[in-house]
């Protein structure tokens, strides 16, 4: 935190959904979703390079996960949205995004903080929604996927930058799943069975962590930019989703974006760097009382 608060010196944290539950597995877990905001008044350090700044209220999506052993944190999955960052700061080196650039809202319903209540529905609609989810593209109809049973007709989801934000069957198809099936069309539920993912719901709400918890081969162009690396990667998606008159109506989607160019032999913040070389990093002074 101490890099980003003092990028962000009156950084605030405003956590929009929080979840708790234990898992099939026994394990005892807290799920966070909200948006880091301040003004960005100085470069933003990470692994020695430098997201300029803004000198504007910046935000930066977190989706945040911590499990519980004998009350203390035994572990934190955890993705900070930083291309959302480097986007408002015109540092993003890589492909535009096809989904729409949103700072992105809480539940319609501003109820995430106060979720409560058996969420075993929720949860069942959201695993049969990605069971018949995955039998798409190796059945190549995609009627098989049955969408209009589980997503309501005007569903917001929420993906990271670099990817974008979609309404609806068609904005969530044409912005997100068919360039991402177009070049890892081996996706699979059977290709997922060794890797660990970690499901709990409450009232309407259901939310799933997993480092990593889904497992692509890159075989074709069409995501992103990426070119067909004929690579096996690893991704890291921290998911929640809001249940409403049953069915799917807001879906939060965080990937970590930089984790997968990295595999595929990109540094995407050396890149940034390269591409701003030339802007000047220098501080942006606030009023003593706006930080106090």
């Amino acid at each position: 935190y101490a890099p980003l608060l003092q990028a962000m010196p009156d950084l605030e944290r405003r956590d929009m959904i929080v979840l708790s539950g234990t898992t099939a597995q026994g394990q005892d877990w807290v799920g966070c979703m909200g948006n880091y905001m301040g003004t960005m008044t100085q470069a933003w350090t990470i692994n020695g390079h430098h997201i300029p700044p803004t000198g504007h209220l910046t935000h930066m999506r977190y989706h945040e996960f911590f499990r519980i052993e004998g009350g203390q944190v035994s572990e934190a999955q955890i993705i900070w949205d930083i291309p959302e960052l480097m986007m408002q700061a015109n540092a993003w080196p890589m492909a535009p995004q096809l989904g729409k650039f949103i700072c992105t809202p809480a539940p319609m319903t501003q109820d995430g903080l106060t979720a409560s209540g058996d969420g075993r529905v929720a949860l069942d609609h959201v695993i049969a929604m990605l069971t018949n989810l995955c039998k798409y593209p190796s059945n190549p109809d995609p009627a098989v996927m049955q969408l209009e049973t589980y997503w309501h007709p005007r569903f917001n989801w929420y993906g990271p930058a670099g990817i974008g934000t979609g309404r609806g069957i068609a904005g969530f198809r044409n912005w997100h799943q068919m360039p991402f099936l177009r070049a890892m069309p081996d996706r699979k539920l059977d290709a997922m069975g060794d890797l660990m993912s970690h499901w709990f719901a409450q009232g309407d709400y259901v939310c799933e962590t997993g480092w990593p918890n889904m497992r692509l081969t890159l075989s074709h162009d069409g995501w992103m930019g990426i070119a067909p690396a004929g690579r096996e990667v690893l991704l890291k998606s921290l998911d929640f989703w809001r249940m409403e008159d049953g069915k799917i109506r807001e879906n939060w989607v965080l990937v970590d974006l930089l984790d997968l160019y990295s595999q595929c032999g990109v540094d995407v913040l050396a890149r940034m760097s390269e591409f701003n070389k030339a802007r000047n990093l220098g501080p942006i002074t606030l009023p003593e009382s706006q930080i106090a």
